[in-house]
């Protein structure tokens, strides 16, 4: 029988699994256009499939405790040798479970719809066959580490009785090839529907629905018909379901519902961008069909208009001002409860709550170029609350905004006429670049951007329409824009490679910047706080020396704890810190492992927390967050209160500051925070991954350096060719030594002596 273990995570995913609430309450129905005016349903494809083998009890039983009270679970119905109902998503067993090692080598050839298929048939296989048969994920890039829990088979009894759904839909995809087996779905259906509460029957077959419409009740069970491709051709009527779309007074008459690929609604061009929406669902809603969507996952990419934000994709479909479907069909059905819940109806004027903060990571760069003039408008537009300049200096000492000293990471500059630039400064990283310092602002500006893809890896690209879309803003342009935004908070400005650039390229990084604030008017209080953020103590100490602006300390290592010892020489030259995800919650094979004490340690010390980097892309989230950003956040942000939120998609963690639920009494469950390691204990032992050893302690030395060195009045100019020189770097850039030295000045020793 399968590992009981796997029934913990009913009641370790969340911190507490409290009972169901009406969630519903807070978001009038006056507001929904669907054609009940009730909240769109959210319907459960085999329960949360998108993370558990598909329609296992785990799956069912997961998406009840994360979705809105009213989820109904979607079963998809087949038939055994002996008759009996077994809730699997296809005809063919060896795709979704173990088949293949239990009967091997008896896979069969049919016909299905007229097409020659060959497989594990579940016509070729008795109830009691399937006894030692067990589910397994049958999408490959899920994980499968929930494999080995022996997940058996359930009929649709066994959901119905077990799982007790609020809802139940079974969805009948095949019944004349179950009766070309001299098989009867109609009379199994029909049998089922007298033991249990069956809510929604589905099919792309119309003699299916015509043949049970009169022994069905349309109070208890609504009968919906299933579109599949326009193009494809539905097998009882031989009409292309494009033809049977535009005959929906038809369609009327054996069903009262309709479910159709999204992509039905919202067409995607061919390179992903959404074309305008089609009429289909208020037509349908005029000839008092519903309309269910279906296709929802989070884990593929969606149209790029969507960011790889799943939330803005359900908010598309359910609250667009024009329409809303009366239903979605997702592997993921928190997402949808979040998004119809909690972010749905919200308004343009909506307030949020203060914490955290909205930092952008180069502007809005999962959208633009990073750093660019339109990447930093549409993080304004987005409602960041701080906007970062990474701040470079050309080779002619102007300050300017990008996200890399080594100007191939984000321009076309290998392609152009500074090609013969490459240098090789192993200070700065391995391997050559063409660095800011060699050329002239002149020169930079007429160099082409292009967007960052850190997920290129995985084939998970980011808006190719405008990966080449805008330019580069110095600091003076980069500080005026912020001044006239209304909306913005503050300003962060990093400054790394401060040490080598003073003593190898003769330029003062951070006497530039102070000049370009000074000039702006920031030397004396304004609206907009400004933050210096450096992983470089000594930078961070010469601003606490000649300014009064907030300081911010990154750490780039992944830690596992802070002495308090080296908090406290953190806040002689910080006020806050920022820590990477991994920092809070070690993972292993994209499993939370665990939840460190750092974020309470630093706070305890007075210190604000900043937490990177927060990214839309599915692949940057571990298993645990349901590939789902909003999550993600979640669980950080009510899980362990951090003071800062830094992403390339600010769109994405500013909605989540206005999240209706976070206002209600108790917190909906699936506006709950993870709890760290629950997963990770559900996989069964032969699935484990190895454990890793933990992340060292952040100790003094990986934080105290020696001040700045000065900067000589005569500029020299940045090397070229292919020149070399200094020796690799340590992490933090600069060398770290003891502080325990003598200064001619009383500035520097004061400075000496906050190191100590």
């Amino acid at each position: 029988m399968f590992n009981s273990r796997a029934l913990v995570v009913l009641a370790l995913l969340l911190h507490s699994v409290v009972a169901l609430v009406s969630a519903k309450g807070s978001n009038s129905t006056s507001q929904w256009q669907t054609l009940s005016g009730d909240a769109p349903l959210v319907i459960a494809r085999g329960g949360f499939s998108g993370l558990f083998p598909g329609f296992s009890l785990a799956a069912f039983n997961l998406a009840l405790i994360t979705s809105v009270p009213d989820v109904v679970l979607w079963c998809d119905v087949q038939l055994t040798k002996d008759g009996a109902g077994i809730c699997f998503p296809e005809l063919l067993l060896n795709n979704n479970s173990d088949i293949e090692e239990v009967f091997a080598k008896k896979d069969r050839t049919y016909l299905v719809n007229g097409v020659s298929t060959s497989g594990w048939f579940t016509v070729d296989y008795t109830l009691n066959d399937l006894a030692n048969v067990f589910v397994t994920q049958g999408v490959y890039s899920r994980t499968n580490k929930f494999d080995g829990n022996l997940y058996p088979i359930l009929t649709v009894e066994d959901v119905a009785t077990q799982s007790k759904p609020p809802g139940l839909w079974l969805n009948v995809q095949h019944d004349i090839f179950f009766s070309q087996h001299n098989l009867s779905m109609r009379n199994y259906v029909l049998s089922v529907s007298r033991k249990v509460v069956v809510n929604y029957i589905s099919s792309p077959e119309v003699v299916f629905l015509n043949s049970i419409k009169a022994r069905v009740s349309p109070s208890t069970t609504k009968l919906v018909f299933r579109f599949l491709g326009q193009d494809d051709t539905e097998p009882s009527t031989k009409q292309t379901y494009g033809s049977l779309l535009k005959n929906l007074t038809y369609i009327k008459t054996f069903a009262s519902g309709i479910l159709i690929p999204k992509t039905y609604i919202w067409p995607v061009t061919k390179d992903l961008y959404l074309e305008p929406h089609t009429s289909i669902v208020s037509v349908a809603h005029k000839a008092g069909l519903t309309v269910f969507a279906s296709d929802f996952v989070n884990d593929v990419p969606l149209a790029y208009n969507y960011s790889y934000d799943p939330v803005s994709e359900y908010l598309n479909f359910v609250d667009n001002g024009h329409f809303s479907v009366d239903g979605v069909l997702s592997d993921f059905p928190i997402t949808p409860s979040e998004a119809i819940d909690c972010f749905a109806h919200l308004g343009n004027n909506t307030s949020g709550q203060a914490n955290p903060l909205v930092i952008s990571r180069y502007g809005a760069s999962g959208d633009f170029p990073s750093c660019t003039d339109l990447a930093y408008s549409k993080a304004i537009e987005d409602g960041v609350d701080v906007l970062d300049c990474p701040v470079q200096i050309s080779r002619d000492g102007i300050p300017f905004c990008s996200s890399s000293i080594n100007l191939i990471d984000s321009t076309t500059v290998a392609q152009s006429s500074f090609s013969n630039l490459t240098t090789v400064i192993p200070e700065i990283k391995a391997g050559s670049g063409i660095y800011t310092f060699s050329l002239t602002w002149e020169n930079i500006k007429s160099l082409t951007p292009i967007i960052s893809n850190p997920w290129s890896r995985y084939t998970l690209f980011r808006s190719p329409r405008t990966k080449n879309a805008g330019k580069y803003l110095t600091l003076s342009d980069f500080l005026t824009l912020a001044q006239n935004s209304s909306s913005l908070s503050g300003v962060l400005i990093s400054i790394e490679y401060a040490a080598y650039l003073a003593e190898e390229q003769r330029l003062s990084v951070t006497d530039a910047v102070i000049a370009a604030l000074n000039k702006a008017g920031f030397a004396n209080r304004t609206a907009l706080d400004v933050k210096i953020q450096s992983t470089n103590s000594s930078v961070l100490m010469k601003f606490k020396e000649k300014t009064n602006y907030k300081l911010v300390y990154k750490i780039e290592e992944n830690i596992g704890d802070a002495l308090s010892s080296t908090i406290e020489d953190i806040k002689k030259f910080a006020d806050s810190v920022v820590i990477n995800k991994a920092s809070i919650f070690p993972e292993t094979q994209a499993f939370v492992t665990s939840v460190t004490h750092v974020v309470p340690e630093l706070q305890a010390a007075k210190l604000q927390v900043y937490v990177e980097l927060f990214s839309n892309e599915f692949v940057s989230q571990a298993w645990d967050f349901f590939s789902d950003p909003t999550v993600e956040i979640n669980s950080f942000v009510l899980g362990l209160n951090i003071d800062g939120v830094i992403t390339d998609f600010p769109k994405t963690a500013a909605r989540y500051k206005r999240n209706r639920c976070l206002r209600e009494k108790v917190t909906p469950n699936y506006m709950s925070p993870i709890q760290a390691a629950s997963l990770i204990q559900v996989v069964s032992p032969d699935y484990l991954p190895p454990a890793e050893a933990p992340n060292p302690a952040l100790t003094a030395s990986d934080v105290v350096e020696p001040p700045l060195p000065s900067v000589e009045t005569a500029q020299a100019p940045g090397p070229t060719g292919n020149h070399t020189v200094g020796a690799p770097p340590p992490p933090n850039r600069q060398p770290k030594i003891a502080a325990g030295f003598f200064l001619s000045s009383l500035a520097m020793l004061i400075a000496t002596l906050f190191l100590l």
